[in-house]
């Protein structure tokens, strides 16, 4: 019942949904462009659309307070990027545990714009032994979901490239807060 109303409510919203979701039942999607307030509920209906039970990583600070139950509810995980706490190695092995498992993580970790993306979803998904879903909100296109797979090769520069691709003709609502699909500095170099 709750995919059909969320159909149905993208649908009157103007929304496409795109479901091209992997094979495999434990997968990492990544959700980009984040730039907007509004990505948040757009991609919990684009979740429910595509009839997964998701769960997503939000900044511990979105937890505290009446809502964060609430957030935890729809599949929230808070994580204090200040604190380096074996976050990547804590989630792999939740993935491990599960017999099915759908994590959401936006890409550039903030809606501000960057001048490159967060790497955790790439290492989760490289320690989890899973794929990456290349998740959208299209808003120039009025296109959201699931668009393709990408299985990591370990050669996280080649794989982002292949992102960086799928990405190039995506926009998010506050095309000024979108920065660019790149890696951070220290693998522009050619000693790794």
């Amino acid at each position: 019942m709750l995919k059909k109303i969320s159909k149905y409510i993208l649908s009157a919203l103007g929304w496409q949904l795109d479901a091209q979701l992997p094979r495999e039942k434990k997968y990492v999607i990544i959700g980009a462009f984040h730039t907007s307030n509004w990505d948040f509920p757009l991609g919990i209906l684009c979740l429910w659309a595509l009839g997964l039970k998701a769960s997503w990583v939000g900044k511990h600070t979105l937890f505290r307070g009446p809502l964060g139950p609430i957030f935890k509810l729809l599949g929230g995980i808070p994580v204090d990027r200040t604190v380096h706490t074996g976050f990547i190695h804590h989630i792999a092995e939740l993935y491990q545990s599960r017999d099915q498992m759908a994590l959401t993580i936006a890409a550039e970790g903030t809606r501000s714009k960057t001048e490159h993306w967060k790497t955790g979803f790439y290492f989760i998904a490289t320690e989890a032994k899973v794929p990456v879903a290349l998740g959208y909100l299209d808003y120039g296109k009025k296109r959201m979901g699931v668009g393709a797979t990408l299985y990591p090769s370990g050669d996280i520069r080649k794989d982002f490239e292949i992102i960086r691709e799928f990405y190039k003709d995506k926009s998010g609502l506050r095309s000024e807060n979108q920065g660019p699909v790149a890696l951070p500095p220290k693998y522009n170099t050619d000693s790794e």
